[in-house]
């Protein structure tokens, strides 16, 4: 599911997540560190419609590599770093 070829651009989507302040520009509400970015963030830095960006982020956090927050009417998303710790250790062991 990483490695399809739109897995690339949630590979993307995760380094990003990484440094949110260093990737997104400040956001009307909630702060891109703690709170997370909202799919419109995505989708613009992607190039792509918000629903396009919405699939690739609800799928992240489907699996659980990412965390969601409603703060108003839109949901933000921020990397869930002990999840992502752990599948690293599952392929390291040749899961």
């Amino acid at each position: 599911m990483l490695r399809t070829p739109t897995g690339a651009r949630r590979l993307v989507i995760l380094e990003w997540l990484k440094d949110p302040a260093a990737h997104f520009p400040p956001q009307p509400y909630g702060d891109p560190v703690t709170d997370g970015v909202t799919a419109d963030a995505v989708a613009g830095k992607l190039g792509v419609r918000r629903a396009v960006a919405e699939t690739h982020l609800d799928l992240l956090a489907d699996i659980g590599l990412l965390r969601t927050r409603r703060i108003r009417r839109r949901t933000h998303y921020r990397r869930d770093e002990m999840r992502i710790a752990e599948v690293a250790r599952m392929f390291e062991k040749g899961w």
